[in-house]
């Protein structure tokens, strides 16, 4: 992949990571969270496909998002945000480890829904 995409893709991400939350952590973040946008969106298959992949435009358009091998059950996503929290980020590995990071530097704001 071409420095110039990765560096296009660290900027377009970097807004969404706080550098004064993550700290130290602050580039691990953004590349975790780089990475799983770039998997989500297919990234990673264009630039194999450029290295002589076959799978062409259904790799653009389909995700598996699960499978069963009795009776033969495939379910397809298309990497459209799933909209409930954090459930995007759970689709790949760079997403669940970026939560788990995100989950050691920023803690979460609940409420007891207590009445006054």
């Amino acid at each position: 992949m071409p420095d110039e995409t990765l560096v296009s893709w660290l900027e377009l991400t970097a807004p969404l990571v706080s550098k004064k939350r993550f700290g130290k952590l602050y580039d691990q973040a953004l590349a975790l969270l780089t990475a799983h946008r770039m998997k989500l969106s297919g990234a990673f298959d264009a630039a194999s496909e450029e290295g002589g992949s076959s799978i062409g435009s259904l790799a653009d358009t389909l995700r598996v998002a699960s499978y069963t091998e009795g009776s033969t059950s495939i379910s397809f996503n298309n990497g459209v945000s799933l909209a409930a929290n954090d459930a995007e980020l759970t689709l790949t590995g760079y997403g669940t480890q970026y939560l788990s990071l995100r989950r050691m530097v920023i803690m979460p704001i609940t409420s007891a829904g207590e009445a006054r």
